[in-house]
């Protein structure tokens, strides 16, 4: 891995990091490299962005990160600086790490950060790639990798489905961390019940995909740079009685090598990752299939780079120091 040359003014918009977990958050370890590379960190959440006359600026916060092992929850992990106003445009690299859900202020969010893009400063992901790229529903333009699948909003179209494959798992549109995640079987007498819940009653559309039971292995996650995988994967594999494998709902992460099968997925969708400037990005995989694709927040870094000794956030770094100056308008 090589050093960036120049110090770089980098901002992370992130969610309030005086409640992150620093030994096991993903934007903690990009703060953390940002740093030792000797750029200057800026902090902020999406509600210190505005626009005045058509053009972006953010109140930032500069920011001093120190690491910390979990056994130490006394020690400050981060300090502040100097409080700025600056258009967005001047920063050089910008990381949208806010959490879903993605509604409209989130919406707002990227829209104004485009502004920013347009004037000259990198945002990783790219703004139009977020709104395009749903989490839950990308997945769905690569079906050779895609597990039996059906998105809709009719309840009665879902229950033919479930009728269909006979053990489903029923999820919302634009949730995270496992969240209002449904295993629903054709004989459940809270079939109705659930559809009614996730759909509002048939407002609303959410994904229905077969149960794999290779889930019990684990749901792993597979990070991408700039449309190439990271080499391991970091299975999650569900707490007992549970279904889910993500972290958020008590799994256990167990770090693994690629199989053949893995990175011929990601042959499938790295491409189009990269030609949509999808520059970080999380495969979610289960057995065979691609279950999610995880655009807006991607974790998982710091237990892979303990694992197996990496540093994932690095290699980002490098990644996008390599690539072409954008153009301003």
């Amino acid at each position: 891995m090589s050093e960036v040359a120049a110090a770089l003014d980098m901002a992370v918009i992130m969610d309030p990091i005086e409640q992150i977990k620093p030994w096991k958050d993903t934007s903690f370890a990009m703060l953390l490299e940002g740093q030792r590379r000797g750029h200057t960190l800026w902090y902020l959440t999406p509600q210190d962005i505005f626009l005045d006359g058509g053009r972006p600026f953010a109140q930032l916060t500069q920011l001093k990160v120190w690491d910390r092992p979990q056994s130490d929850t006394e020690s400050q992990y981060f300090g502040y600086g100097q409080t700025v106003i600056r258009p967005l445009g001047e920063l050089d690299l910008i990381f949208i790490r806010q959490d879903p859900p993605f509604d409209n202020d989130y919406l707002y969010c990227t829209q104004m950060l485009e502004l920013a893009e347009a004037e000259g400063a990198r945002v990783v992901n790219r703004p139009q790639a977020i709104r395009d790229a749903n989490e839950k529903l990308f997945a769905s333009w690569f079906p050779q990798a895609l597990a039996p699948s059906l998105v809709a909003a009719q309840p009665g179209l879902i229950r033919q489905f479930i009728q269909t494959h006979r053990d489903v798992i029923l999820k919302p549109l634009d949730a995270m961390g496992g969240s209002s995640i449904f295993r629903v079987t054709d004989t459940d007498p809270n079939i109705s019940v659930i559809l009614e819940t996730l759909t509002g009653h048939g407002q609303h559309h959410i994904m229905a995909q077969v149960y794999l039971p290779e889930i019990k292995d684990g749901d792993k996650r597979i990070l991408m740079i700039d449309g190439e995988p990271i080499d391991y994967a970091l299975a999650r594999i569900p707490a007992e009685g549970e279904t889910r494998g993500n972290l958020a709902a008590g799994g256990r992460g167990v770090g693994q090598p690629l199989s053949d099968r893995d990175r011929w997925l990601c042959q499938q969708v790295g491409p189009t990752l990269k030609a949509k400037g999808l520059y970080f990005v999380g495969l979610d995989v289960i057995g065979d299939y691609i279950t999610e694709i995880n655009v807006t927040s991607p974790t998982c870094v710091r237990e892979l780079d303990a694992a197996f000794d990496l540093n994932i956030a690095g290699d980002l770094l490098d990644a996008l120091a390599a690539l072409p100056p954008l153009k301003s308008t």
